[in-house]
């Protein structure tokens, strides 16, 4: 389950973020690669991260039962969202994957990611499919994360104790989807 998604009007665009809209709708607008995109929009997002002018305080704004998602932006062809996601401590997500490659941001704070492979059933119809760890990432303010599919199952959660703030940028128009999330999965985890 993903959090619900705070919509926030574009007329509350901080100056530095209509700057960070400008930037990846350059980069997007090349049509290159899913990976390749991702890398690129990393690379814009980074100088962004950290500043205090980038978000507004209701942006920043988090919510006890669950991490909470501020849309900051939808361009209006689908070509990309921006989303804000504001965890408290001990908030995750579940192990899921996405619709369109993801480039996140830490902007405050900690968060931790897990990222997995997915290992079929072996053959014969013996066993069960599982996910197996392939890295963990602990970033802070200013590290950057870029996801194509396949090859983009992982959770993320906030180890605690103060507030975390990313910033996720996706390949999709968010607003229409109402998510970022193609599958969660359910299957057993390497720890």
């Amino acid at each position: 389950m993903t959090a619900p998604m705070a919509s926030t009007p574009h007329s509350v665009a901080t100056q530095r973020l209509t700057s960070l809209v400008a930037e990846i709708r350059e980069v997007v607008g090349r049509g290159m690669p899913p990976d390749l995109t991702a890398r690129l929009v990393a690379e814009r997002l980074a100088p962004h991260l950290a500043a205090a002018d980038l978000l507004t305080p209701g942006q920043r704004a988090g919510d006890p039962r669950h991490y909470r998602q501020h849309l900051l932006h939808a361009e209006h062809d689908g070509g990309f969202s921006i989303v804000a996601l504001v965890w408290l401590p001990g908030q995750r997500t579940p192990v899921h994957d996405h619709v369109a490659w993801c480039t996140t941001g830490v902007h405050e704070g900690i968060e931790h990611e897990r990222r997995y492979r997915l290992v079929p059933a072996a053959a014969g119809g013996g066993g069960q499919a599982r996910l197996a760890r392939v890295s963990d990432a602990a970033g802070e303010a200013g590290t950057v994360a870029a996801l194509a599919p396949p090859g983009d199952i992982h959770h993320v959660w906030n180890p605690g104790p103060s507030k975390a703030i990313s910033l996720h940028v996706y390949g999709a128009d968010i607003s229409r989807l109402g998510t970022s999330v193609r599958r969660v999965y359910r299957l057993p985890a390497d720890l």
